[in-house]
């Protein structure tokens, strides 16, 4: 029985951009033309080899198999083609005589498929081009009702080309209708609309044969999983040329997701996270320079040719069209204004701030430190100066200057942190246990390391929450973890991405004798993270003692989404957990949980935030679920009216809380009116309970007078016991 074609909601061709760093290419700038393309000598020796190092140097030394065969074909073709509006039936019942025989095509030095599969698709767009130059020639009917489905990944391939041809009439009916929505009349949705698909077609004339290889050796790697990849020898080349330059941007991580440019994260201390208006998972449709030019459509445009438009001088102006990621379907767009600058390392760096919270009739002041990565300057470190930067640093820093404000207690954030330094957050662990184990590593070869805390002081003792969210990877998560298997704060906010691997660059040259000729290299996953329990960060990530209700966990986002991510699994515990010292040290957290929780649970449960946040939830996943949206205007219009009151009905609510009087109509809503950090907020609740339960004599002490009390001095956060005081208290 042959096998159906897997769906998946993101292409693999998406590469990741730093606009403020790194720029990759996602297509190639010299054109060739739509001729058909034929593989490079070259290709037989690079794909035998990758495949080899693979077997070799991959965490799971998976064997080439027809299984990978199968998932491979599966994999490419989706590339081209995740929402099935190319290919026709009889073109994937042709490539299925490539099923079970791409492993051994492979090894023999055979890659014709790819370029077989690669120009029939070449054939296939020009069809359809062919089909929206005459369709738009006329406009379209916004009064019938029918619908467009927008997700086809899970739908059976086009039957003939006039079943294709209505499925493409639709699209182009919705991408019309929006445009119309915006205030666009027909010749000039129609303009647009006819430059998007110029854009596609100067994309596809500018593939090369390089290209179409590199795409087939990321279908083989993928199979692997999500992190393991391949780079072709000019992609290897922009990687290290652009890791060394500095851009000025909008500090904001690309992709391309079909026919859109989607954010994939924002740079902590760049222009779009001060801004506070761009988040992840917006979409990007349309980019204009300064405060006057026009927008500028960029659906469908080459992701390279859209950074090129977002990047520009520093303190220009850059304005863009965003469909924001929480919003329904069809719903409405919104412009933001950016002023382009550098994103520079004190910008990233770690932050604080203090806030006072009354609860319950107890007041108390908390410290908040904000990271966004954790760092390390490896140069300055290197020339051994003094005064290096790094996360560890300049935490224990903050944490001084904080307690010398008269913190009762602190909250570290790391909701965008995506990781970093492995060694860093080992250290920064370090800071809040005396010693012990941080995290356990397993390599490739099956060998295992784990890795304590190098410092034997105890930088902060006192209440501790840790926020994470579904952006908080890799190091935030070992981090995280292991302050929640010592019990020695609390984990609050939502489930982590889940990225517990290791990846190494391998460059093919290194392995093939070559004096003249560049090869690729392989990105290859050749570790695992483990906590000290032995559980592993991969997969599950890490799950929060309290959580709360988020959107992101209802998007195509986390490792957990990923079809081919290596699985969650156990090892055995480091030997100084399994003897349960950690646990009796340091744990300040599990005899009052099921009481944080409660009281969490009511406060949550009469918060007008958490209500709209769950209302949005409910939204996302009923228009998800419909998975289709209305092409007739009437109603498309009402359900836009409709999003569009909810958000002013919210934000009077707030000014109304402040005493100051609803908008007018037509008014913009003002960034102290738009939904607030509810997560943060009720997370300095849950600390000050824990405050509160952990040692209610000195709470209300504190909370009557407003001073310390002599049992402060067990809160002394810098702590340096000897090793017989060690050895007595074990």
């Amino acid at each position: 029985m042959k096998k159906k074609f897997m769906s998946r909601s993101l292409s693999r061709i998406t590469i990741f951009v730093f606009i403020s760093a790194l720029i990759i290419p996602f297509m190639p700038v010299h054109a060739e033309g739509v001729d058909a393309l034929k593989p490079e000598a070259k290709h037989a020796l690079s794909g035998r080899v990758v495949a080899k190092l693979l077997r070799q140097f991959h965490y799971n030394h998976q064997q080439m198999s027809d299984e990978i065969s199968s998932e491979m074909l599966d994999l490419y073709v989706e590339q081209y083609d995740p929402n099935r509006l190319y290919f026709l039936a009889s073109d994937i019942e042709k490539f299925e005589q490539f099923r079970f025989t791409l492993d051994d095509d492979i090894r023999d030095g055979n890659v014709d498929a790819a370029y077989i599969i690669f120009n029939t698709l070449t054939s296939r767009i020009e069809q359809r081009l062919f089909f929206v130059k005459n369709r738009l020639k006329k406009e379209f009917y916004y009064t019938i009702n029918e619908t467009y489905q927008l997700d086809r990944t899970e739908q059976p391939w086009a039957q003939s080309v006039k079943e294709l041809d209505d499925l493409w009439r639709k699209k182009l009916k919705n991408e019309a209708l929006n445009l119309r929505l915006a205030g666009k009349d027909w010749p000039g949705a129609q303009t647009t609309l006819n430059k998007r698909y110029e854009n596609l077609e100067r994309r596809i004339a500018q593939y090369k044969s390089e290209d179409v290889f590199q795409n087939f050796m990321n279908a083989l790697s993928e199979t692997y999983d999500p992190h393991t990849s391949y780079f072709s020898p000019i992609s290897s080349e922009n990687f290290g040329i652009d890791m060394s330059l500095s851009l000025e941007g909008i500090g904001a991580q690309l992709s391309a997701d079909g026919d859109y440019t989607k954010v994939v994260r924002i740079i902590v201390g760049g222009p779009a996270d001060r801004s506070k208006e761009l988040q992840a998972n917006d979409k990007i449709i349309g980019v204009a320079q300064g405060l006057e030019e026009k927008m500028v459509d960029v659906i469908g445009m080459r992701l390279d040719d859209v950074v090129q438009k977002i990047r520009g001088p520093k303190n220009s102006i850059v304005r863009l069209e965003v469909i924001p990621a929480d919003v329904p379907a069809g719903g409405p767009t919104k412009e933001i204004i950016l002023v382009r600058d550098k994103v520079v390392l004190e910008e990233r760096a770690a932050q604080s701030d203090t806030v006072e919270i009354e609860q319950d009739g107890n007041l108390f002041k908390l410290g908040v430190i904000t990271l966004p990565s954790f760092y390390v300057d490896l140069e300055a470190q290197r020339r051994h100066d003094p005064d290096f930067k790094s996360t560890t640093r300049d935490v224990r820093r903050l944490i001084g200057e904080l307690e010398e404000a008269g913190i009762d207690g602190l909250i570290i954030d790391l909701r965008r942190n995506g990781g970093g330094s492995l060694q860093e957050a080992i250290e920064l662990t370090g800071l809040f246990i005396e010693d012990g184990p941080v995290v356990q590593v397993k390599s490739y070869v099956g060998s295992k390391k784990v890795e304590s805390d190098p410092d034997p002081s105890i930088t902060y003792s006192g209440p501790l929450a840790v926020l994470v969210g579904r952006f908080s990877a890799s190091a935030s998560e070992i981090f995280s973890s292991a302050i929640q298997d010592y019990g020695r704060g609390l984990v609050v906010g939502n489930q982590t991405y889940g990225k517990g691997t290791v990846q190494n660059l391998l460059g093919l040259n290194r392995f093939i004798k070559s004096n003249d000729e560049k090869y690729g290299q392989l990105k290859v996953t050749v570790a695992k993270f483990y906590r000290i329990t032995g559980s592993s960060t991969q997969h599950r990530g890490v799950i929060p003692d309290i959580s709360f209700p988020s959107i992101y966990n209802e998007m195509d986002f986390g490792e957990d989404k990923q079809i081919h991510a290596l699985p969650w699994d156990e090892i055995s515990p480091a030997m100084s957990w399994k003897q349960g010292l950690g646990a009796r040290e340091y744990d300040q957290v599990s005899m009052f949980l099921s009481k944080l929780r409660l009281n969490s649970k009511k406060r949550t449960a009469k918060n007008r935030e958490f209500k709209y946040i769950q209302e949005d939830i409910d939204e996302y996943i009923l228009e998800k679920d419909r998975n289709a949206i209305f092409l007739k205007e009437s109603v498309r219009k009402a359900k836009r009216d409709e999003t569009e009151k909810r958000r002013f009905l919210r934000a009077d609510k707030r000014r109304a809380d402040k005493g100051f009087a609803p908008l007018k109509e037509g008014e913009k809503i003002p960034a102290e009116d738009k939904a607030p950090d509810a997560i943060l907020n009720e997370s300095k609740r849950i600390l000050s309970d824990l405050i509160f339960l952990s040692n209610p004599d000195k709470a209300a002490y504190i909370a009557k007078t407003g001073k310390k009390t002599n049992l402060e001095n067990e809160g002394k956060s810098t702590t340096v016991r000897t090793d017989s005081e060690k050895k007595n208290r074990k």
